[in-house]
């Protein structure tokens, strides 16, 4: 009975550190459990944020195509405008081109008949101004006798003021001599 007790006692001391050891595990994986569970909450959560990030992101991507979609056919439009203008302009401007060159070859048969015009009056004025320049040579000799003349003046003249100037000096040295002898006389005490 004793050994069938002390057997018992055993088993359940076995039993107790198995049961000790059981609910350690336990509770290793309970703590385990809580930080996957909280890991996954996390997670949840993140991707919670992403799909509502990627939902946005998705609108905005389709409020941008709409845009650039009106954009791309406001461009479209306007191209056509433009090119419809320029269509238009490029028929004026060649309309005008026409008149221009019509225009020129008139200018050109003007241009001949003035050129015939202006070699005539070249000759013509040839002429005169052959004339003209004998009339010059004849005009620069008379008004070089005239300056010959008029330099033989000028040289009376300036030996004229030469002595005039030689007077004058003179005179202003005898005004100055006049002038220290008055002030001579005033100085003198008995002739005040």
């Amino acid at each position: 009975g004793v050994f069938l007790y002390n057997h018992l006692q055993q088993k359940v001391r076995n039993a107790e550190a198995l049961a000790q050891k059981y609910k350690q595990q336990q509770e290793a994986l309970s703590a385990q459990l809580q930080v996957v569970y909280e890991h996954r909450s996390r997670l949840e959560r993140s991707l919670q944020k992403e799909r509502g990030e990627h939902k946005k992101t998705k609108e905005d991507f389709l409020v941008y195509k709409l845009e650039a979609q009106e954009a791309l056919n406001k461009e479209k439009q306007d191209s056509m405008n433009r090119y419809g203008a320029l269509s238009s302009q490029h028929k004026i401007l060649k309309n005008q081109h026409d008149d221009v060159k019509k225009q020129l070859l008139d200018l050109q048969l003007q241009h001949n008949s003035l050129k015939l015009e202006h070699r005539k009056s070249l000759e013509s004025h040839s002429q005169k101004f052959t004339q003209l320049q004998q009339e010059r040579d004849s005009e620069v000799t008379n008004l070089q006798d005239t300056v010959f003349k008029l330099r033989e003046e000028s040289k009376l003249l300036r030996k004229a003021h030469q002595e005039v100037h030689s007077q004058l000096l003179n005179a202003q040295a005898q005004m100055e001599e006049f002038r220290q002898l008055k002030e001579a006389l005033q100085k003198m005490p008995g002739l005040r």
